[in-house]
């Protein structure tokens, strides 16, 4: 036998794979052409959101916090999922890896804390935020005095 045709026979079942995935795309995409809708009219191709028609402009420019909290999220979100691993593998690693694990977390929890302590998480403008002292709560804000 030729090297080609022992590739071939050898991983038969990925080429198979491979031409059942791009036939089933080639079909679904066929499929939303052939069955889906040709009507035309005035408010057909106007978009909206929630079955209503759109109020203002939708270019917003967001705060500069939201995409650092996105960011934080992600970044824990990640280190769940490292986490995650290490508890299905927690035998074979033993008391070393326990050991690792809980210096991971506890950078985990340093980070976080240096995050709350530098208010990145505070999503409350300056205006509004309620400053709390020993026992005793005072509104920074000057126009409710």
């Amino acid at each position: 036998m030729s090297t080609t045709t022992e590739v071939i026979a050898h991983h038969w079942a990925f080429v198979v794979f491979i031409v059942v995935a791009f036939g089933l795309c080639v079909f679904m995409l066929a499929g939303g052409w052939l069955l889906g809708g040709r009507a035309r009219a005035r408010y057909k191709n106007t978009p909206f959101e929630s079955g209503i028609d759109p109020v203002g402009s939708t270019h917003l420019r967001l705060s500069a916090k939201f995409y650092l909290v996105a960011m934080f999220f992600v970044i824990f979100d990640v280190e769940a999922l490292f986490l995650y691993a290490w508890s299905t593998s927690i035998r074979e690693s033993g008391w070393i890896g326990f050991v690792e694990a809980a210096i991971f977390i506890l950078v985990l929890l340093a980070g976080l804390v240096y995050l709350v302590r530098i208010g990145a998480l505070d999503w409350a403008p300056a205006r509004r935020r309620v400053d709390v002292d020993t026992g005793k709560v005072t509104n920074t804000n000057p126009q409710k005095q």
